[in-house]
């Protein structure tokens, strides 16, 4: 035997497409169904592995001798799913692609537009499809297929005679496209280049998952935040929804046609009061993407390695490497010097650490210079070494707030900054919010009102915008004293006007 083509038709419930082939076959429910096959290019065979035909000793043999070349269309697909069938990994050294060698000659990459392309494409069965979908798929439950969630052979026979015939026809189309190409071959040094990308492929790369999870996750909690503020601030049902953000805007004389990046920063530069602050909120909403992460939680093997991400020869009009499931070949930069202690914070679980924190002042012309003035505040604010909470029926509360703490009884006198506001419900039907707070009790107060003079003094300068200070004019005293409104509360809350310094982004 020199050559065995090859076909295999599958099930599993992950989502091949969203999770790639090494993730796919992982699933305790993989199975291989068919495995069609000819030898030396004579005639196909299918075994129906599903209704528990054996894999003949040669074919299992010749599978495992690297002196017997395997041809497969996407042949990756092919090989790992047979190192998961013969839990034996199979090295892709006797391994070759008609799909490589379509790309290329710069042919299509699937089956049946190289097929077409070549002449080579024998009659296929219209419903190919709609038999992957049915065998090769779960299903949905329902009172007409007695809520399985599986269609096996038994299922309907007529219908898996088809999918055996299917199976049978790639084979066959496989082995017509390279009688096609022969006069066009591959050169051997692109087929080791070939052997090298699968091996790539099959190592992957090592995830930090824990980091991963932690960063959707507080990707989960600041939107839903910013979700609720911009509820409380519209009064809207959903105001993500385009159509209705608009209709609210028209309704306080702002109108627009859109609402994509380019158009919200343009409406702030007029946009009063309320519609400034809703606009802001869309802005942060528009910026928060964590689809890399979600891509990665969705391809990750069980050893935290993602594994297929390079597709060889996937520009095939320039031989180009593609991307594929995390897009690693366009990864976003990122400049921050303090980016080890972001992921740090991230990985613990430590969200009210994290701020959005700017600065606005025109001497800071470059992104070193803007991240160290916003790092040196950062550091102060991002993990106090004091931490507290207190309720209150006080609204207005908002992180980055400072807050002056009496509690002369507990010898505590000082200022600290609002890490994360929650609002109740509480049993008389009042919004109550849990305030928390925390702070390195070093004369920051002083330090930011310094700042905050010396800010008023500079002309703004939008185009060198690097980061901002957003500045109140308010300072709250939580005093050590009892509130009864319904029932005991712990704090008293006192609002009174003096020159304090919000911080926000």
């Amino acid at each position: 035997m020199r050559t065995l083509s090859i076909d295999l038709e599958t099930f599993s419930t992950i989502d091949l497409a969203k999770s790639g082939v090494y993730r796919y076959t992982e699933s305790p429910d993989f199975e291989i169904l068919l495995f069609g096959y000819s030898v030396d290019g004579g005639g196909v065979r299918v075994i129906d592995l599903a209704r528990g035909e054996h894999m003949p000793d040669e074919i299992y043999s010749a599978l495992l001798d690297e002196s017997v070349i395997k041809w497969a269309h996407n042949a990756q697909f092919e090989r790992v799913c047979l190192s998961r069938y013969l839990n034996q990994w199979l090295k892709p050294n006797s391994w070759r692609c008609t799909m490589v060698w379509s790309a290329y000659l710069g042919l299509p990459l699937s089956l049946e537009g190289a097929a077409l392309v070549t002449g080579a494409e024998k009659q296929k069965l219209i419903e190919g499809k709609d038999l992957i979908r049915y065998f090769s798929m779960p299903c949905k439950p329902t009172k007409t297929n007695g809520q399985r969630t599986r269609n096996l052979p038994e299922h309907d026979p007529e219908r898996w005679e088809r999918f055996k015939a299917y199976n049978a026809r790639d084979v066959e189309t496989e082995m017509a496209i390279q009688a096609k190409l022969a006069s066009f071959p591959v050169p051997e040094d692109e087929w080791k280049n070939y052997i090298l990308d699968q091996k790539i492929n099959d190592r992957g790369i090592l995830l930090d998952m824990t980091l991963v999870r932690q960063a959707i996750r507080c990707d989960e909690q600041s939107r839903s935040e910013l979700t609720r503020v911009m509820q409380e601030l519209t009064a809207l049902d959903n105001p993500n929804s385009v159509a209705q953000m608009k209709s609210w805007l028209a309704d306080h004389g702002l109108e627009t046609d859109t609402l994509d990046k380019a158009a919200v920063k343009e409406l702030l530069k007029t946009a009063p009061g309320n519609l400034g602050r809703v606009l802001e909120l869309r802005q942060k909403l528009a910026k928060s993407s964590i689809k890399k992460y979600t891509a990665m939680e969705n391809a990750v093997c069980s050893d935290s390695r993602a594994r297929g991400l390079l597709q060889f020869y996937g520009a095939n009009r320039t031989g180009r490497f593609a991307g594929r499931l995390i897009q690693v070949q366009n990864l976003p930069q990122n400049h921050l010097s303090d980016l080890e202690e972001a992921r740090n914070l991230i990985r613990s679980g430590q969200f009210d650490g994290v701020y959005e924190h700017y600065i606005k002042d025109d001497t800071l012309t470059t992104i070193e210079s803007a991240e160290a003035a916003g790092n040196a505040d950062l550091r102060e604010w991002a993990n106090p070494k004091t931490r507290g909470s207190f309720i209150t029926a006080v609204p207005e509360w908002e992180p980055g707030q400072l807050v002056n703490i009496e509690l002369p009884e507990r010898g505590v006198n000082a200022v600290f900054l609002v890490q994360k506001v929650t609002i109740s419900l509480s049993e008389a039907g009042l919004w109550i919010y849990t305030i928390e707070y925390g702070g390195r009790l070093l004369g920051i107060a002083d330090f930011l009102k310094a700042l905050v003079s010396a800010q008023q003094k500079k002309k703004m300068n939008d185009t060198k915008l690097i980061h901002k200070f957003v500045y109140g004019t308010e300072a709250i005293a939580i005093k050590d004293a009892l509130l009864t409104a319904g029932r005991n509360r712990p704090w008293l809350v006192e609002s009174c006007a003096s020159s304090a310094v919000m911080i926000g982004g």
